[in-house]
């Protein structure tokens, strides 16, 4: 008899319940989240010999916990949050929200979703995950400060920053200005403290940029030879596409990254839109491939992009129709890395 644990994870407590193959209630646990969580949730899951942890939110809420799991030895699943939450609303007798039913839920889940992903140890993917997320945001951040600058230099030069702000430049334009009254001093003050920002935010994203090109080296990936993908590109690929052994098909990473298209059929009429869903960093991400290769005449994508074009396609549609072709590279890449 396999038995599935369904945990539903909250930042101060954890709550487990315990189905067997016919969803019959064979245990539940609380325990509080802290540093004796995992030795607990084993030392009450021991008589079950044969189990399988559902881990709501794997990548979320229940990181941490899924991944103690899996170091102790564990089989580890992740389950949505849209899954458990839809097994117990259309569930009978069971619909109340709390923590048993939710974790009640999850296990049903588990047991009868059994293409659900299975949680795997920390390795290279999630460095290079942590590391693009973070250089994301420092661009992010750097992308903030710029604009609130270029907002207080207007308000100070008629004109501003006629470019994209450079620091060397924009600190010898600061210093051309002759504060007149107080209001214009406090802006020149906060101008100079934005660019100290943007100063430190610049230092960061260098450090980053040589860190991510160190992991990605490391991690031997082949993606780097695809054209328009650099560094900073496959850290974010690799990072957000997780395993890519997890989409059965190069359609089913489609999907995922949201290059396929969504049909759209109402009274015998059948066509096909842009799709919103998905990963939209990782979409993102394929963007900047795809327009790079467009940008460079002698690339294999810009010779892709024509032939759409010249079968009819409008610009759009052929972009489209080359992020939808870049992506099934990507997987076939990624899946020929993992077999070498």
């Amino acid at each position: 008899m396999t038995v599935i644990i369904g945990i539903d994870p909250h930042k101060a407590s954890h709550a487990a319940f315990a189905i067997d193959d016919n969803e019959v209630e064979l245990a539940q646990l609380s325990v509080r989240a802290g540093q004796c969580q995992l030795e607990r949730l084993l030392c009450w899951a021991r008589p079950f010999r044969t189990r399988t942890w559902a881990i709501e939110s794997a990548g979320g809420l229940g990181y941490l916990l899924a991944q103690q799991l899996v170091g102790a030895g564990e089989c580890v699943v992740d389950v949505p949050a849209t899954l458990s939450s839809r097994v117990r609303v259309l569930g009978t007798g069971r619909a109340n929200k709390n923590d048993p039913n939710d974790a009640r839920a999850v296990a049903i889940a588990a047991l009868r979703a059994p293409a659900l992903a299975f949680v795997r140890p920390e390795d290279h993917v999630t460095v290079l995950r942590l590391l693009a997320k973070a250089h994301l945001d420092a661009g992010r951040a750097r992308s903030r400060a710029c604009c609130r600058l270029h907002a207080l230099v207007a308000e100070l030069v008629a004109g501003g920053i006629r470019k994209e702000v450079v620091v060397s430049q924009a600190e010898s334009l600061l210093e051309t200005i002759a504060p007149v009254g107080v209001a214009h001093q406090q802006r020149l003050e906060l101008a100079h403290e934005l660019l100290d920002e943007i100063r430190v935010l610049d230092a960061k994203m260098k450090r980053s940029k040589d860190r991510i090109a160190t992991a990605v080296g490391a991690s031997a990936t082949t993606l780097t030879d695809l054209y328009g993908v650099g560094p900073i590109i496959a850290a974010i690929v690799i990072g957000y596409s997780g395993d890519i052994r997890r989409f059965p098909t190069a359609g089913h990473y489609a999907a995922y990254n949201g290059t396929a298209p969504i049909e759209l059929s109402s009274g015998g009429r059948t066509v096909h839109r842009l799709s919103r869903r998905g990963n939209r960093t990782l979409n993102h991400a394929i963007h900047m491939i795809a327009v790079t290769q467009i940008r460079n005449r002698d690339s294999e994508g810009r010779t892709y992009y024509d032939a759409k074009v010249a079968a009819g396609k409008t610009s759009r549609e052929a972009l489209r129709a080359l992020k939808r072709k870049i992506s099934d590279r990507v997987y076939r890449q990624r899946m020929n890395d993992l077999r070498r």
